[in-house]
């Protein structure tokens, strides 16, 4: 779900009394887990093995790695699951983002620290209070806390890397002859249903991700980028959560029509197509200067194109058939 439109504006709901109780003593020995998602490391802590399970966390079990083979320069945030948030007073909201039943409100505190909360089916399932600079946050949960602590970490991530070539897409993706193609649209547009018919009728097709996938563009000692796409721990309704990754063969912006038909963007178009589908806080300009970079990055080295189509075999095959043929450079 990615967090970059504006919503209404109106305070954030109060954090709960029996919130507002000092942070746990320092003393306690913690939990650590590390996890590596398109090479980028970070560290899960919980203050309290209950607060979590290992069955809950089974999503991040393919991308787990071991803290001996870390250097603490690599981590790019640790995440503290903790009984308690410091005293506050009611933070400022700044975005609220509605997408089927699920919500996500963000704004800051008096200090100026960033605030959020993830609510699922009119409940808050969790709020998280960050560092200025998204290196470390720590989170709460109330109820749904799986949901409440993916989409904390989720955001965090998106957050903390968004100045370093990278980005968290809304997209579903699969992979044909050793590349990557992305499907973009709006919820409800059919990005899952067209992934499922090139899984159908595309021999040798692979679902790589089927709602958050992570962008990198890579850069070798010869000034030379290349644009790849990671799975991730985070897939929507679907569980795929596979540590792979590809080049980028093509980005296709859906949308639905009583007909098929294709063609690729021209840049400007191919840029105001990549926006809504990159999560981020585009109000902070730093991060939103690295979004921009990554975006513009990737308009100029990855074929972008408009399917308008039905939900049938000859949409998947047309579009095959279009933008699997070009090779791409950066």
């Amino acid at each position: 779900m990615p967090m970059n439109q504006m919503g209404p504006i109106s305070p954030i709901s109060p954090i709960s009394p029996i919130s507002l109780i000092s942070p746990i003593s320092p003393i306690i020995t913690m939990t650590e887990r590390y996890y590596k998602v398109a090479a980028h490391v970070f560290v899960l802590q919980t203050d309290d093995d209950s607060l979590i399970t290992s069955d809950e966390l089974s999503q991040y079990a393919p991308f787990a790695i071991d803290a001996s083979d870390v250097a603490a320069a690599d981590v790019v945030f640790r995440l503290r699951l903790t009984n308690s948030l410091p005293p506050m007073d009611k933070p400022t909201e700044e975005l609220r983002q509605d997408d089927e039943g699920q919500q996500i409100i963000a704004g800051h505190t008096s200090d100026g620290l960033p605030f959020f909360e993830f609510w699922l089916g009119g409940q808050r399932s969790s709020a998280m209070l960050a560092s200025p600079n998204y290196k470390e946050a720590i989170v709460v949960t109330e109820c749904h806390r799986q949901f409440g602590v993916n989409n904390a970490v989720m955001v965090m991530y998106a957050l903390a890397t968004a100045k370093l070539q990278t980005a968290l897409f809304h997209s579903s993706v699969v992979s044909h002859g050793g590349r990557a193609f992305m499907f973009l649209g709006k919820s409800g547009t059919g990005k899952s249903t067209h992934s499922s018919l090139w899984l159908k009728y595309i021999d040798g097709t692979r679902l790589v991700n089927d709602d958050n996938p992570v962008v990198r563009v890579l850069t070798d000692s010869n000034r030379q980028y290349e644009a790849r796409v990671y799975g991730s721990p985070w897939s929507g309704k679907t569980p795929c959560y596979r540590n792979v990754s590809y080049p980028i063969g093509a980005i296709v912006q859906l949308s639905q029509a009583p007909y098929n038909k294709i063609r690729r963007l021209r840049p400007l178009e191919a840029y105001a197509s990549l926006v809504p589908s990159i999560s981020g806080k585009r109000w902070d300009r730093q991060l939103a200067d690295g979004l921009h970079q990554t975006e513009e990055l990737l308009v100029g080295g990855v074929p972008v194109w408009h399917l308008e189509c039905l939900p049938d075999e000859a949409a998947a095959r047309l579009c095959q058939e279009n933008v699997d043929s070009i090779s791409t450079e950066i």
